[in-house]
């Protein structure tokens, strides 16, 4: 089958799926959509000459003359229902504990993934009762990028935090850590390895890596920052810069 009838697309309405290896009896993917969605992955994989593990994925599955899953997971939804479906498939289906259920090969965390998704009871009591972090008892040279405007549905956190800001970037190299506050909560701390400008040259953006580092997540992540002003406007703050 390759396309539904009109007649059920107006019915189904929105709807969740998800695409199935038959060589591994695995998903591989998880998307919510409209009409015939769920079949355009095929027509993209076999015209498009774009190359990602999904896309790679229907390749070899079609170059084996298999035929790739396709199922609906839930149907006649809001759009709002169905992002919030598809966030809670991708997030169960790729957390590391559960990694052997499935072989997702989304390249985007689903939607509401940071505030709703799948955490340890730890971490949901971290969420919840966040200790308190002034800036007086942070230590190191740090960037403090606020990204309430910039973490949208399909961008990654590192994405969102680490490009495209007004900063001094002279400043900015001698930072040793890079904190991704989201909703005064340092969600993620980053350690920058390079600095850039944009093209035009009037922003700035890093490349770099998550900090594994225990003993400075202890320290800073997932506390609040205590003395933040309220309608803060600028989302670049420099500690010990």
């Amino acid at each position: 089958m390759e396309s539904f009838s009109q007649k059920t697309i107006e019915d189904i309405k929105c709807y969740v799926y998800c695409l199935f290896d038959p060589r591994t009896s695995k998903i591989f993917y998880i998307g919510e959509g409209t009409g015939n969605r769920i079949f355009n992955h095929i027509t993209c994989a076999l015209d498009n000459p774009e190359e990602n593990d999904k896309i790679n994925t229907i390749r070899d599955i079609i170059n084996q003359n298999l035929k790739v899953g396709h199922y609906i997971i839930r149907h006649g939804l809001t759009r709002e229902i169905a992002l919030l479906v598809e966030s809670c498939l991708i997030d169960f289906l790729t957390f590391h504990t559960f990694k052997e259920l499935s072989n997702i090969t989304n390249i985007i965390a689903g939607h509401y993934a940071w505030d709703k998704g799948i955490k340890t009871v730890d971490e949901i009591e971290a969420l919840y009762s966040a200790e308190t972090l002034n800036k007086n008892g942070i230590k190191h040279k740090v960037i403090i990028i606020n990204i309430n405007k910039t973490y949208l549905p399909g961008i990654s956190p590192y994405e969102a935090t680490r490009k495209s800001w007004k900063m001094d970037i002279d400043r900015a190299r001698k930072s040793d850590f890079i904190f991704s506050e989201y909703k005064s909560i340092i969600r993620k701390i980053y350690i920058p390895e390079k600095w850039f400008f944009t093209e035009d040259n009037k922003r700035c953006f890093f490349e770099g890596k998550e900090c594994q580092d225990k003993e400075i997540l202890n320290l800073y992540l997932n506390k609040q920052l205590s003395d933040k002003k309220q309608g803060q406007a600028n989302p670049i703050q420099y500690v010990n810069l």
